[in-house]
């Protein structure tokens, strides 16, 4: 088990210069954060070390930018992030390292400050451990609470962790951090059953070891998205112009063994003949697919078939969408399973949405408020639930 940051004594924190990486990684229209889960997920964390004193200093990318850009600065991340938490956040635009080291220096104990995007600098997902050893130096504590990047191995994360401990310091979970491994490590360890699992999203390959990972551990393994596709293909029936993994059907249907009734597919579609808004949708059985059709949703025999699995369900991990739920009229299924996972959380089951599409589906919905955990690492959640490594995890300091 890894340290937290609730096992730091808060009188210690007092005066104590705390670096936190955090995943502010968020969408910006119009120079303004246009959807802050994120950032309001931190708040719990830096609320509790601004009220132990300490000066918090924070960490984050946002984007793949090929060097500094101005599109992709974080400056109005800090307004926003400064509404949520009720007082000022100091943007810091400088990129020299001796220029941020004294522009930290002056910020007072209590005060929360925001560097610019760490992407902006190439050391950062190269993992430099000169980049890592500058921002190690600038304070006594590292908490890293961007669960949603603890997959990669770059300089602000598992980089910036061994830094802090390798000069003696402690390198802590965060309480997003700890809350993310708490539900979804809840939903695999030891779950209340029945136990559902629900897997969509375009591709087989991006989830090989999730799905043969859950086939041991669910009742239920609900396949919806254009991976579906692909299992169809291995079932011998037709799909159109639809997505399919040719390279993946012998392993689809080596899953479909493997899975017998636990592995449960689509029973109908709604195909397209444009992928547009407001394009044509109908409704087929998925051994009627026509040559020229597109499968983008589960039909609607599909979505009432998986509304009752999860409903008589009291543990229940989705990650992926059911088709191409962006798009109207093809979102709908989408819309269902979201409605049936906080149907579901309402008469008391666990419900744990693995970020992403997602939690975007749920937010879309309306019922983010009514599922038990949405997490904000669509990669990281997948890397786990496949049992994978997360270097931004395994570098924190253990437990004694």
């Amino acid at each position: 088990m890894k340290k937290t940051i609730t096992e730091i004594d808060p009188a210690w924190l007092s005066g104590r210069t705390t670096v936190v990486r955090a995943d502010f990684n968020v969408p910006l229209e119009g120079g303004r954060v246009a959807e802050d889960h994120r950032l309001r997920a931190c708040v719990p964390t830096l609320q509790l070390l601004v009220d132990a004193g300490a000066k918090v200093v924070l960490l984050s990318h946002l984007g793949r930018p090929a060097g500094p850009d101005p599109e992709l600065s974080l400056a109005p991340v800090s307004e926003r992030l400064a509404e949520l938490l009720g007082r000022p956040v100091l943007f810091i635009g400088e990129m020299d390292a001796a220029k941020v080291a004294a522009a930290v220096a002056d910020v007072p104990p209590g005060s929360v400050a925001l560097l610019e995007n760490t992407r902006f600098l190439d050391g950062d997902a190269a993992n430099d451990p000169r980049l890592a050893a500058s921002w190690a130096a600038l304070g006594d504590l590292f908490v890293n609470d961007a669960f949603g990047v603890a997959h990669r191995a770059h300089a602000s994360t598992s980089g910036l962790a061994e830094a802090t401990i390798a000069r003696g310091g402690e390198a802590v979970a965060g309480l997003l951090m700890a809350k993310e491994l708490r539900f979804l490590e809840e939903a695999l360890r030891d779950p209340e059953r029945p136990f559902t699992g629900i897997l969509g999203g375009s591709k087989i390959s991006g989830k090989i070891e999730v799905i043969s990972a859950l086939l041991g551990r669910v009742d239920r393994l609900l396949i919806g998205g254009a991976m579906a596709n692909t299992f169809f293909r291995a079932l011998g029936l037709g799909t159109g112009s639809s997505l399919v993994e040719e390279d993946r059907i012998e392993l689809a249907t080596s899953l479909l063994e493997q899975g017998g009734q636990r592995l449960v597919l689509p029973v109908d579609c709604v195909v397209t003949h444009e992928l547009k808004e407001g394009g044509d949708a109908r409704t087929v059985l998925r051994s009627e697919v026509a040559p020229d059709d597109m499968i983008v949703d589960i039909g609607p025999a599909t979505r009432t078939l998986f509304a009752e699995v999860i409903s008589g369900s009291k543990s229940v991990l989705w990650n992926g969408p059911m088709g191409v739920f962006e798009i109207d009229p093809f979102g709908e299924g989408t819309m269902a399973v979201a409605h049936a996972v906080a149907t579901a959380c309402d008469r008391g089951a666990l419900g744990v949405i693995g970020g992403g599409d997602s939690g975007a589906a749920v937010d879309r919905a309306g019922v983010a408020d009514r599922v038990t955990h949405v997490s904000t690492g669509g990669g990281a959640s997948i890397k786990l639930l496949a049992g994978a490594q997360l270097p931004g995890l395994d570098s924190l300091t253990e437990q004694a």
